[in-house]
């Protein structure tokens, strides 16, 4: 058998080259043993990873000359990574944040990383250059970093690893933007690891809108100390598969811990979001909210799970998901979960899925609106709580903006 996955992961990793360090040509050779997922595993039940696992990939570190990301852009303090690799010719960071890029031999981990993942294991194994963003005990940062990470080429690999430490009493926010330039077939597998120290304060906003052949598996592992605030904003907008798993550890008693998402897909897409919450310590508070929309022959995945732990009493928990299916070929498999040991908690969740209200169709129609302008109205409504939610408004323009760009969607 292990000969069998061996053949099989060898022709995967058939034309990718490996970083020539020995902690890296380790890890490649214990991948070489691994298999990718299939639907007879719980955890991907519901997503199929064929495209990738059959995938003929390259990581080639070629890079044009010149890349236009204006479009994309919300922030003037900004880096651009192109198939993997930081383009520090294209990118502007100020003193605020402390960026640093560093090799697999270089960087000290901050959290536990899960490495029989096979995507773990194959990004650990194949990165260049980790970016590492620090920010400063007791400084609180107006303006947010973004990272752009952006697909080019045919058929292209881009393992992506980032690194975040959030201060003592610090506050700041992140803007990650996944996006496509002339990409086909391309597959982006992100780890994002994240360190919230004692009374801090830090929000990611996830943007995702890439070519509708690409392909993405991304994992933020995120660990909470005493008194801190975390929340990670979610928007999938394009992308033929994508897979997100968010992990937060809450390690430190009084945190809080936030968790938001918008889907919109259509055509073919599969979006797979999972998220898992681990109140270890007492007194917390945990909130998600989900919201998909799908359309034509689209497919989505809810899977929250939250976990309190025998010790971890006065616990406050909260799963919502939401779903609006447009089509009849559409569908979302939903999955909250609650696993409790602790008998003092407020915990809840919930999943509903239906289509438009027809009679709130035909009320607007009456009032002069075309039915096509009716529907955009009702699901504009739908996700507009989880989109203002981000209270960043050039966040907030430049979802407005692609929505308007890919769907016809007007939130004027």
């Amino acid at each position: 058998m292990t000969l069998v996955l061996s053949k099989k992961m060898d022709a995967f990793l058939g034309e990718l080259s490996v970083p020539s360090n020995e902690i890296q040509s380790t890890i490649i050779e214990r991948v070489k043993g691994m298999d990718f997922p299939t639907s007879r595993d719980e955890y991907w039940k519901y997503t199929r990873v064929g495209k990738i696992a059959n995938g003929q990939f390259s990581n080639t570190t070629n890079t044009r000359k010149e890349i236009d990301a204006t479009s994309f852009l919300v922030s003037d303090n900004y880096i651009i990574i192109e198939n993997g690799n930081i383009r520090t010719d294209l990118s502007q960071v100020n003193a605020d944040f402390v960026v640093t890029y560093k090799t697999a031999t270089e960087i000290e981990h901050l959290v536990n990383i899960d490495q029989d993942n096979v995507f773990t294991a194959l990004n650990s194994g194949l990165y260049n250059q980790a970016i590492t963003i620090k920010i400063a005990a007791n400084q609180v940062i107006e303006k947010p970093l973004q990272l752009v990470f952006i697909s080019t080429g045919d058929s292209i690999m881009a393992n992506n690893r980032i690194l975040i430490q959030a201060g003592k009493s610090s506050e700041a926010s992140i803007i990650i933007s996944n996006v496509s330039d002339t990409a086909n077939n391309c597959f982006n597998n992100t780890i994002t690891e994240v360190d919230v120290a004692e009374n801090a304060h830090l929000t990611i906003h996830k943007i995702q809108n890439e070519s509708a052949t690409n392909l993405s598996v991304s994992t933020e592992e995120i660990r909470q100390a005493n008194n801190s605030t975390f929340k990670i904003n979610t928007f999938t907008l394009t992308g033929l598969l994508v897979r997100n798993n968010i992990n937060i550890a809450v390690a430190g008693e009084n945190c809080e811990s936030y968790m938001n998402g918008a889907i919109v897909s259509a055509g073919k897409q599969h979006v797979d979001n999972h998220t898992y919450v681990d109140h270890q310590v007492p007194n917390c508070y945990s909130n998600e909210n989900y919201k998909y929309v799908m359309d034509d022959y689209s497919t989505g995945v809810f899977n929250g799970r939250v976990i309190v732990q025998k010790d971890a009493q006065v616990i406050n928990a909260y799963q919502k998901n939401g779903n609006i299916l447009l089509s009849d070929n559409a569908s979302i498999n939903s999955k909250p979960e609650l696993e409790i040991y602790a008998d003092d908690v407020k915990c809840s969740h919930g999943s509903t899925t239906g289509q438009l209200d027809e009679s709130a169709l035909f009320y607007l129609q009456t009032r002069g609106i075309s039915l096509a302008n009716s529907r955009k109205l009702l699901v504009s409504a739908f996700i507009g709580k989880v989109i203002s939610s981000t209270e960043n408004e050039a966040v907030i323009d430049l979802i407005h903006k692609l929505l308007y760009t890919e769907y016809g969607w007007d939130f004027a």
